[in-house]
């Protein structure tokens, strides 16, 4: 399909882009909170919380090396524990933000404080805690708590929201969770560095969801430097080693052989995917809505961008933070299973739709789905994909194949046209569209 084919399936509904969520979702939630005291006050037996615990814990970076460390149980009875956990199923399943702030909301985090070296630690509420983390399923728990909970909710733009919060007096496990062969593996072996048993565990079929949760754990790298890692470090660290490893198993491969433009849309946010021939090259740019909540004194859009060559990046990012390893791992795992390498432009909009952040997981799926063909199951790709609460939140696949382009520049005038911002402000932001050559039509 021609990239012009294309582009004339996203004539821009200005209106429904700018609709202000902010405020009418936020009641929405405050009004659902209401009802997460009484789960709380249902789920209470005597001092005690009893049920069933998502494979996910929580590891805070306040004070670091001394941080707050949880475990997340749903409140409710009935619950599905393992739905309450981040995933890309929440994706596959058109999850809306709603959605995910009320699964969140509906656990509790029972916390206690702790240092982050474990070492070797399986006993206490860390040990607990980390039994949970390595299980393949969720374990029922026995919580002590003391005092009613916080009902505050945590946001955070790279992990996923949290919700009630209260302090753990110990906890105890109720069953035998069971182990994956793969974690005792790394487990049993103490001179195994982290970087190589996150690649080892993603090689054996485990997404980085999971071994996200076993490195939060403290349960990777040699024994004697295990330490807990804070939620929003472990995402990241997760994301950039496995980045890397995809990135050297294309180093030496064919480059794609035409330029592809590549389109999704999910919570809000909408990503124009460009692949290039040419050796692995990447960029981020991010483009957020003025007077939203990411950018609340803006008048223009607020851009943001990283990019790394052939040789990847040495340090931190730290303008566009968790979304660039997101979003590159996405693109690479896309490159690795084509066998192909190719630069690649990721431009990322965030809308007024994307009225609370829900983590970076979104960033991730929103790029890995990109290049899926025929979008989510069961849907045409004709229509819009909705959710139940307000049809604004779910995945969009308007197209089943990538548009071709003439060259990079003519994939970047043709998208340029459905961005919020100029050629020339794009440019300015942006390393590899600065590279293009200015012609009239762009001032």
């Amino acid at each position: 399909m021609r990239l012009d084919e294309f582009i004339e399936g996203f004539e821009r509904d200005e209106a429904a882009e700018r609709r202000r969520l902010a405020e009418e979702k936020s009641y929405e939630i405050t009004d659902y909170l209401e009802d997460v005291e009484r789960q709380f006050e249902e789920s209470i037996q005597g001092d005690a919380l009893f049920g069933s615990t998502a494979p996910e814990i929580f590891v805070g970076r306040t004070g670091y090396p001394d941080v707050s460390t949880g475990v997340l149980s749903p409140m409710a009875s009935d619950a599905d524990a393992e739905t309450f956990a981040t995933s890309g199923n929440w994706y596959r399943q058109g999850f809306g933000i709603d959605d995910v702030l009320q699964r969140r909301t509906g656990m509790l985090n029972s916390t206690r404080s702790a240092t982050v070296d474990v070492s070797d630690v399986w006993d206490g509420f860390v040990g607990t805690q980390r039994e949970v983390a390595i299980a393949d399923h969720p374990v029922d728990v026995e919580v002590s708590l003391d005092g009613k909970p916080d009902l505050d909710v945590a946001f955070d733009d790279i992990s996923t929201p949290t919700g009630p919060r209260a302090r753990a007096q110990h906890a105890d496990l109720a069953e035998n969770p069971h182990v994956p062969g793969a974690v005792e593996k790394t487990l049993e072996d103490d001179d195994w560095h982290a970087e190589g048993a996150m690649n080892y565990l993603y090689r054996r079929g485990f997404d980085v969801y999971e071994v996200n949760t076993i490195l939060s754990a403290g349960a990777l790298g040699r024994t004697r430097q295990r330490k807990l890692v804070p939620t929003r470090w472990s995402i990241t660290a997760v994301d950039d080693t496995v980045g890397q490893y995809l990135r050297g198993t294309i180093m030496n491969r064919d480059t794609i052989d035409q330029t592809e433009v590549w389109y999704n849309e999910y919570m809000g946010n909408r990503y124009w995917v460009l692949l290039s021939p040419g050796q692995w090259e990447f960029e981020l740019v991010e483009m957020k809505a003025p007077e939203s909540v990411w950018n609340p004194g803006g008048q223009t859009h607020y851009l943001a961008s990283a990019n790394e060559g052939y040789e990847g990046r040495t340090d931190y990012v730290e303008e566009t933070a968790g979304a660039y390893y997101a979003a590159r791992l996405g693109a690479l795992e896309h490159l690795a299973e084509r066998d192909r390498q190719a630069k690649c432009l990721v431009l990322r909009e965030v809308t007024d739709d994307y009225w609370a952040p829900v983590g970076v997981w979104q960033v991730r799926e929103g790029v890995r789905n990109a290049f899926q063909q025929g979008g989510p199951p069961g849907r045409q790709l004709s229509e819009r994909p909705r959710t139940e609460q307000d049809g604004s939140d779910a995945a969009v696949h308007p197209q089943d194949q990538p548009a071709v382009a003439e060259s990079f520049r003519d994939a970047v005038t043709g998208v340029t046209g459905q961005l919020p911002v100029s050629m020339n402000a794009l440019r300015r932001k942006s390393d590899m569209v600065a590279g293009l050559q200015s012609t009239l039509a762009d001032f």
